[in-house]
C-alpha cells in the first residue's frame, strides 16, 4: 500500500493507495486539458480519456459537467490552487499520479485549459518520466482561443495584428513577471496575459512605459466560454480600471486586432471601461 502526502502532515491529507490485491498491468498517467469550462469544447480524446479513467486527479475550475463524464466508480481528487493557496503542493501531485500509475490505475490528470499553456504540465511530464510511468498528453482549449472566438476580436489579423505572445501575468515566487517588455510593447502584434488582473496597473504602465499607444484596444474576458462570461472592453490606458471591477479568473488581451470585439453579445454581460490614453 502506498501513500501520498508531504510527511508531518495531518492523516486526511494523505491518499491512500492500493487496497486492491488483484494483479494488474501498468497504468498510465493522462495529461488532458478540459479546455476553459465549456464541455462542448472537450476534444474526443479527452472524453475517451476520461471514460476509461480509474482516477481523475483534476484543477479546481473543471466544472462538474465535465467531471460526470469520467464513470461513476473514478476515483475523484480536486488539487485546486488559489493563488497563495494550494490543497496540494506540485510535488505533492506530481507522486500522487506516479504512485497510482505504479499501482495499475489509469490516471487522468484533467487540467484547464491546455495542459502546456500555463499549466504546469511539463513538471507532471517530467515527473512521469523519471518515475518510468507512461505519460499521454491530450492537448486542450487554451483560454485564449476561447475567449478571442466568444468576443469576435482575432488573435492574428492581417493589417493589424501579425503576431500573438502568450504571458503570464506574475512571476514564479510572487510579484512582477520578469518580460521583455519592449518587446511586448511593438504595435500590431496582440499580446495575452494570463492571470494577471491583479497585475494589470504594472503591466499596462510597462507597456507604456516602453513605448505602447495607450489608445491600443485591449479586453478582458472572465471566465471564457462559461455561462457567467464577463467581458470588458478598453484600452491599455484604462486597463487597470476594467481590471478592478472583475475579481474571477481572467485574461487580459491588448492589441490592435481587439478593436473588433463585439459590443454586445447575448447574455453575455459586456462592460465598457475607459480612460484617457497616455503617450
Amino acid at each position: 500500500m502506498a501513500r501520498v502526502g508531504g510527511e508531518g502532515r495531518r492523516n486526511d491529507r494523505l491518499v491512500v493507495l492500493g487496497g486492491n490485491t488483484r494483479l494488474r498491468g501498468p497504468g498510465q498517467v493522462w495529461l488532458v486539458g478540459a479546455g476553459p469550462g465549456d464541455p462542448e469544447l472537450l476534444t474526443i480524446k479527452a472524453l475517451k480519456a476520461l471514460q476509461a479513467a480509474d482516477v481523475v486527479v483534476h484543477d479546481g475550475l473543471v466544472s462538474d459537467e465535465i467531471l460526470d463524464l469520467a464513470p461513476a466508480s473514478a476515483r475523484r481528487i480536486s488539487v485546486a490552487k488559489r493563488k497563495s493557496r494550494h490543497s496540494y503542493s506540485q510535488d505533492e501531485i506530481c507522486r500522487m499520479l506516479t504512485a497510482f500509475a505504479l499501482e495499475g490505475l489509469n490516471v487522468v490528470r484533467l487540467k484547464g485549459g491546455d495542459p502546456f499553456i500555463f499549466g504546469r504540465g511539463g513538471e507532471e511530464l517530467e515527473a512521469c518520466r523519471e518515475a518510468g510511468v507512461d505519460c499521454i498528453v491530450v492537448p486542450g482549449v487554451t483560454a485564449a482561443l476561447a475567449a478571442s472566438a466568444s468576443a469576435g476580436a482575432p488573435l492574428t489579423h492581417r493589417g493589424s495584428a501579425q503576431a500573438v505572445t502568450f504571458v503570464t501575468g506574475h512571476a514564479a515566487k510572487g510579484g512582477e513577471p520578469d518580460l521583455d517588455w519592449e518587446h511586448l510593447a511593438k504595435a500590431n502584434q496582440t499580446v495575452v496575459i494570463y492571470m494577471g488582473l491583479s497585475m494589470a496597473a504594472t503591466i499596462a504602465a510597462r507597456l507604456i512605459g516602453a513605448g505602447r499607444a495607450g489608445s491600443t484596444p485591449a479586453l478582458i474576458v472572465e471566465n471564457a466560454s462559461r455561462a457567467d462570461e464577463r467581458r470588458v472592453t478598453t484600452t491599455l490606458g484604462g486597463l487597470a480600471d476594467a481590471a478592478a471591477v472583475l475579481n474571477g479568473p481572467a485574461l487580459l488581451i491588448v492589441g490592435e486586432a481587439m478593436a473588433l470585439a463585439q459590443a454586445h453579445d447575448g447574455g453575455v454581460q459586456i462592460e465598457t471601461v475607459l480612460q484617457e490614453a497616455r503617450a
